[in-house]
């Protein structure tokens, strides 16, 4: 009798602190869009995609720069699972619309769903809030990625029909090439015409430097970097940094209510496709450097969330056998996308809510509710 009480007792102890060890432990953060755990909320988000940049391209860019990378200022790491609604490996047009706009679709969609739907975007919803928002890239400013947040066209090769949807949703500023689909249509419209009618003040690199660009407006602003696509930085192209800056500088007091931005680091999927490490390493590079601009004014600011993702990895990169510190070999397993898992870097306000394992929509979801967009 004696013994079944001492047990009897035994189990009570054990059951009372296996309670309060349960209450003491401390709930991670809900990776579903229904119900995130969220502990701080950022007036900013300043979204950075590399198109193309898995961590293969994040470790040999590393290794190329004295084993120094900047994602090493990032304490929060996620990863996405970038497939589309139509095929494991992803495009960056599915990709990107999963980010815009919460749904998997078909590769080649832009801000449509698997029915050929519209879906409303991020960039759409802060402009209903009456956030100032942005896009910047360094592709034309309708491929894939940039087109996801501002277009809905069921193919993403339609540039000239992504342009027109600059007309019908109102964006602060934007930066990129692709003044052809804007200026030099079949249609024989002029969208610059159209778009400076609106209220917008356009130039492009015809009319002044960059860094000429007067950003100390009340106006709209829409800069193109090139006719078509721009140029690899390896033969010329040095906009992007000074892009950033003048962005940045341009949206910090546009609104009360925040800001939303994009920023495409979009040829280091070029050079993935071209299976040119030297050409990947110097849009990295590039791209680093303009993440490292974006934690500086997030660090300043207080107020501002920074995240950091690709769409999906390009090439098969990887470092080989034989490599040293500084000087990598170089491999290429394909000349298109792979499935791998991505990493999301997360800084600022909400920044835990980007840790773990979630798809690629949830991105979405994540910065919905961070901004409180409806």
């Amino acid at each position: 009798m004696l013994q079944w009480v001492k047990g009897l007792h035994f189990t009570f102890f054990l059951l009372v602190f296996l309670g309060i060890s349960s209450c003491d432990t401390p709930r991670q953060a809900s990776n579903t869009p229904q119900s995130p755990l969220i502990t701080a909320k950022p007036k900013n988000v300043i979204f950075l995609i590399g198109d193309g940049m898995g961590m293969p391209q994040i470790t040999g860019t590393m290794y190329m720069n004295n084993n120094k990378t900047v994602f090493e200022r990032f304490q929060n790491i996620g990863f996405h699972k970038s497939h589309s609604s139509d095929n494991l490996v992803t495009d960056s047009a599915a990709g990107a619309t999963a980010f815009a706009s919460g749904v998997k679709t078909y590769n080649g969609a832009i801000g449509v769903d698997a029915q050929k739907q519209s879906v409303p975007t991020l960039l759409e919803k802060a402009e209903q809030k009456g956030m100032a928002t942005g896009l910047v890239a360094t592709s034309s400013i309708t491929h894939a990625t940039p087109a996801a947040f501002i277009a809905h066209v069921s193919g993403r090769e339609e540039a000239q029909l992504i342009a027109l949807d600059f007309l019908d949703t109102e964006i602060d500023i934007f930066i990129g090439g692709g003044l052809d689909a804007f200026a030099r249509r079949d249609d024989q419209r002029n969208l610059v015409e159209e778009l400076t009618a609106k209220g917008y003040e356009i130039t492009s690199f015809f009319d002044k430097d960059i860094k000429e660009l007067n950003v100390r407006t009340n106006k709209n602003i829409g800069y193109f970097t090139a006719n078509g696509e721009p140029l690899p930085v390896r033969e010329g192209r040095d906009y992007l940094p000074k892009a950033t800056e003048k962005t940045l500088d341009f949206l910090k007091d546009r609104s009360p209510n925040g800001f939303f931005l994009m920023i495409e680091g979009s040829q280091i999927d070029w050079a993935g496709h071209a299976n040119d490490g030297k050409y990947l390493l110097t849009e990295m590079n590039e791209f680093e450097g303009v993440v490292g601009q974006a934690l500086d004014f997030a660090a300043k600011d207080g107020n501002t969330l920074v995240i950091v993702t690709g769409d999906h990895e390009t090439g098969g990169f990887a470092v080989q056998p034989g490599s040293k510190l500084n000087d990598i070999d170089v491999a290429f397993t394909t000349k298109h996308h792979t499935a791998i898992m991505i990493p999301v870097f997360a800084e600022g306000p909400g920044e835990e809510l980007f840790r773990g394992i979630y798809e690629n929509t949830d991105i979405f979801f994540k910065i919905k509710n961070l901004l409180d967009l409806k």
